[in-house]
């Protein structure tokens, strides 16, 4: 099995690829996710929804509908290791150099190019990445992986019984509540709850976990039902003049997505896929594929807006190729310049920080 305790850790053992694949089609959807939510696709006055239930607007809802259930995967992921695991000062400055890389080259970029107008303000944020604890994902995470070493002592202290009566506490809390109430919470929160649920599948695994054909199904049946509740809810929007048609995948937390996230990940835990170079590769780099091109808002602006213009394509003939053909693209590039960093800077910084610090900074942290 894979044991990649975080999105993008690369480790020297070679690591099956099956968990690896279902990290490159996870990002893949969050790439979908954003052609769609954050190209002014789905604003009130945007195309979409003067037309919902048309083809093109109903498959764009679709296509974009899995942005949140690739976030569960990946945290699914991480949970699952990195509950038998140890945060180490090593893997915590790969992950926190890789994000301030990336907002300042960014930045750097757009000033340079005079797409960004220069702000003092602006360019001190560019130095603090932690800024939002509610829906960014990125300041998110990285307070998360403080948490770990505190959590691993809580769950492995747990008996079954309590694990499964924190799980109920959690989902009631975050799921009920988030599905049908939209009770606000913020991600560190949430990962956490994600946390106690892929350590209970790692601690206690169940017959039924480990079932191919079971976990298959259920992962269908999820997916369906998720694509029946878009059009459903888009329907029932054009009713009644109401444009939720992401209701039960609007959120992390909310019902579908979570089912989704859960059954995905342990269908591909359990597929048997052997190493492939290629495929490790790609995912290794899929946590930058994030990083540059979501950005910020000038990204945002740039990329779906001005480049893409996702929204003077909507009525193009061949919508659904031009679509799918950019989320490719985009990620391709986005792989592809991430593979440059971990070679030329990556690598190299760490052989250095081997030898000067060797296993001094390899030991668990912050416990």
């Amino acid at each position: 099995m894979s044991n990649t305790p975080s999105l993008n850790e690369v480790t020297p053992k070679q690591r099956d690829s099956n968990l690896e694949l279902m990290r490159i089609i996870a990002m893949l959807l969050i790439v979908a996710h954003h052609y769609v939510v954050n190209s002014g696709l789905t604003l009130p006055e945007g195309p979409i929804f003067a037309d919902p239930m048309s083809k093109r607007s109903l498959f764009l809802l679709v296509f974009g509908a899995w942005g949140k259930i690739g976030i569960n995967c990946f945290m699914m992921i991480t949970g699952y290791f990195m509950c038998k695991s140890n945060i180490t000062v090593k893997k915590f400055a790969k992950l926190f150099l890789e994000v301030m890389f990336y907002r300042l080259v960014i930045y750097a970029v757009f000033r340079i190019s005079g797409y960004e107008p220069f702000s003092l303000k602006f360019l001190a944020d560019r130095f603090i990445p932690i800024t939002n604890i509610n829906q960014n994902f990125t300041p998110c995470f990285l307070l998360f992986f403080l948490f770990i070493p505190f959590l691993n002592k809580l769950v492995q202290n747990l008996n079954e019984k309590q694990h499964l009566a924190l799980i109920g506490l959690c989902s009631f809390t975050y799921i009920v509540f988030g599905t049908l109430h939209r009770v606000a919470m913020n991600y560190v929160s949430w990962f956490i709850v994600l946390y106690f649920i892929s350590s209970y599948i790692r601690f206690y695994p169940k017959k039924w976990f480990s079932n191919t054909k079971i976990t298959g199904a259920l992962l269908f049946l999820s997916v369906v039902l998720s694509i029946c509740s878009v059009i459903g809810c888009a329907w029932v929007g054009a009713k009644i003049g109401k444009n939720s048609p992401f209701f039960f995948v609007s959120d992390s937390n909310t019902f579908l997505a979570v089912l989704v996230g859960i059954f995905a990940f342990l269908f591909f835990k359990n597929i048997r896929i052997p190493y492939s170079r290629i495929i490790n590769t790609v995912a290794a780099s899929t946590f930058g594929v994030l990083l540059i091109h979501a950005g910020g808002d000038t990204m945002r602006q740039w990329l779906w807006k001005d480049t893409v213009d996702c929204v003077g394509h909507y009525g193009d003939r061949f919508l659904p190729l031009y679509a799918i053909g950019c989320v490719l693209a985009i990620f391709t590039v986005c792989t592809l310049i991430d593979i440059m960093r971990i070679n030329c800077l990556e690598k190299p910084f760490f052989r250095l920080w081997d030898k000067r610090w060797g296993m001094t900074s390899h030991g668990c942290f912050l416990v």
